[in-house]
């Protein structure tokens, strides 16, 4: 949503006490925001993977859910508002297992792992996600892989924490 408030933060994740508002021109440089993801898991094994809706940057292309925490909001709050928000898929703080975090441009992006039982009932915001998806890990990896249908950004976020996020997907909760 534009106009969202995110605080900023140096590289290593200590708040610097000043905010910036989603949409404003001139990010500074030097500082960051904190943008988390959610791998959810089903029993099953199965990942959800959500396909980004068409009026949204890199539309059309699939990811799992993520979004900038708020200000105010820690990155594992914000992981599960995100994720909440986009497929209706409720999760506990405590639920989430963190995988990585990488240092983008702008961004600390912040990977996590959360379990869910059974089959859980997808409610899309239609405004973030036009699809959705079960499906094999592997198969969410060949998405993201150069050339594939993932979001651009997750090519080098799988790249990297690709196979650390298969070892928490492959073990059990």
């Amino acid at each position: 949503m534009d106009g969202e408030l995110w605080d900023l933060t140096d590289a290593a994740g200590n708040p610097t006490g000043e905010r910036f508002r989603r949409g404003d021109p001139d990010f500074p440089s030097g500082v960051f925001h904190v943008v988390a993801s959610v791998c959810v898991v089903r029993g099953d094994g199965l990942v959800l993977m959500t396909k980004r809706a068409a009026m949204k940057d890199w539309p059309l292309c699939w990811e799992f859910p993520a979004g900038s925490a708020l200000s105010g909001e820690s990155s594992a709050e914000g992981a599960v508002r995100e994720l909440e928000e986009e497929a209706g898929v409720r999760v506990g703080v405590d639920e989430l297992e963190f995988v990585g975090r990488l240092v983008e441009r702008q961004a600390l992006f912040d990977l996590y792992v959360a379990r869910v039982a059974g089959d859980p009932v997808l409610t899309l915001d239609p405004d973030e996600v036009c699809e959705s998806a079960w499906v094999p890990f592997a198969e969410a990896l060949q998405r993201g892989a150069a050339g594939g249908d993932m979001a651009g950004p997750w090519v080098p976020r799988l790249a990297q924490l690709g196979a650390r996020l298969g070892e928490l997907v492959a073990a059990d909760g």
